[in-house]
């Protein structure tokens, strides 16, 4: 929320001129222009139509992002296929952006509107500890779904996370949030003034505490998660894009790293849409705060409004993103959706959510894969290396791929633990 400079007094009121402090926090803040002189217009009055556009554009993201996210939320939690270790992050970043969407956008929106806090004190410290929180959460879960793509993929032999262990990092990511955001709760105050009451954060050692504060904020919600994501999401596009397993030709293999690419994909273009929609408001804060006289142009509550608008839109698009790149997600929203006269559930898409089509599983030598109704047993030639020392009679090996071939038993075993470990679903 904008701050009130330490020095200032009420006795001050009509003489104080210095802008409420710049947005700055993740809470979305406006820059609230200052108390106007008597006799002075008000330069941010907004005519009734611009009024009319702005709640219309804020209205649609909130109704999106809520709607969307918990459709998404569903279908994680309703299909026992769909609870994998990235889809338990991404049930976390849904919650995440829903809540921002449902108790930060609209709320903000009326401040930045009419530069009056009408919500109370107790929802002034909501405001300012929440979004901070939230943002965090949603920006830590894509790197954590970022560090197990990249752990599945490069080091595929290593065990996934369990699910008692998913809940473990969603747990501390939000205790860390917590941790980060506690301060804007402890400050936020509430001031009466003639004409309106304001929410703001009123650090002890005033303005310069309070944007050294906000700059550790965008590099731990923003530059360094991306930066992580960067390096990961780039190791990885290497790892699928650069070269094939040695030895392994088979079809299964293609259509499970088509799978794999399909998910990489997905996730680096939600990255890429959260970093797109937070930069302008970033840079919007840094400016304000450094070049004060900024607030005073004319068509500052503007910039704001739609910078603003733009970071919080990035709660709808996960979503969309979803539903347009993943079939299964896909799947679920017509579920969702089909009291709707234009959708249709097909078949496919009821199986899409109930059938699992690749579960494997490891007893001892002996894995089992299937795929809808069909199952296909797989003996480790080693074992029947084995037997046929022995003079037992031994099933033959059969060939999983549908006759591909593996140069040896050393690379067919490499290129399966490639596709998946046998902690996962290979097409999650």
């Amino acid at each position: 929320m904008a701050s009130v400079p330490a020095n200032w007094t009420g006795a001050a009121e009509t003489e104080w001129l210095p802008l409420l402090g710049p947005a700055g926090n993740l809470s979305g803040a406006p820059a609230a222009p200052p108390p106007p002189r008597a006799g002075l217009a008000n330069q941010f009055v907004q005519p009734p139509w611009r009024i009319a556009l702005w709640s219309l554009a804020y209205g649609a993201v909130v109704a999106v992002a809520v709607s969307g996210n918990l459709v998404v939320i569903w279908i994680v939690l309703a299909h026992k296929r769909m609870r994998t270790v990235t889809n338990y992050f991404l049930v976390n970043l849904a919650f995440s952006d829903a809540s921002t969407a449902a108790f930060n956008t609209l709320v903000n929106f009326i401040y930045a509107l009419h530069s009056e806090w009408y919500f109370g004190a107790n929802y002034c410290r909501f405001q300012n500890f929440f979004p901070i929180t939230a943002v965090f959460a949603s920006i830590y879960s894509m790197t954590a779904i970022a560090v197990d793509r990249y752990m599945a993929i490069i080091d595929p032999l290593k065990p996934r996370l369990s699910a008692k262990a998913t809940k473990i990092v969603v747990g501390g990511i939000w205790i860390l949030a917590f941790l980060l955001a506690f301060p804007q709760c402890l400050y936020s105050k509430t001031k009466v003034m003639p004409g309106r009451t304001l929410c703001y954060v009123q650090w002890p050692e005033g303005p310069k505490q309070h944007f050294t504060y906000h700059v550790i904020v965008i590099v731990l919600v923003y530059c360094f998660p991306l930066l992580v994501m960067g390096v990961t999401y780039t190791l990885v596009g290497l790892t699928l894009w650069g070269g094939e397993v040695p030895g392994d030709t088979c079809d299964k293999y293609h259509e499970q790293l088509k799978a794999k690419r399909k998910v990489v994909k997905m996730m680096i273009i939600v990255v890429v849409t959260f970093a797109v929609c937070w930069l302008p408001y970033h840079v919007y804060f840094v400016l304000t705060a450094i070049y004060r006289q900024l607030n005073r142009w004319k068509y500052i509550q503007q910039v704001y409004l739609a910078s603003f608008w733009l970071a919080m839109s990035s709660t709808m698009y996960n979503p969309i993103i979803y539903c347009c790149l993943n079939k299964r997600f896909r799947a679920g929203f017509k579920r969702a959706f089909r009291w709707c006269p234009f959708i249709e559930v097909s078949s496919y898409d009821e199986l899409e959510l109930k059938t699992t089509r690749f579960h494997p599983t490891r007893q001892s030598s002996l894995y089992t894969v299937t795929r809808m109704e069909s199952m296909t047993v797989v003996f480790d030639p080693n074992d029947a290396e084995t037997a046929s020392s022995s003079g037992k009679k031994r099933a033959t090996p059969r060939d999983p791929s549908g006759g591909c071939s593996c140069r040896n038993s050393k690379s067919a075993f490499t290129a399966s633990s490639f596709i998946s470990s046998s902690h996962t679903s290979v097409d999650e």
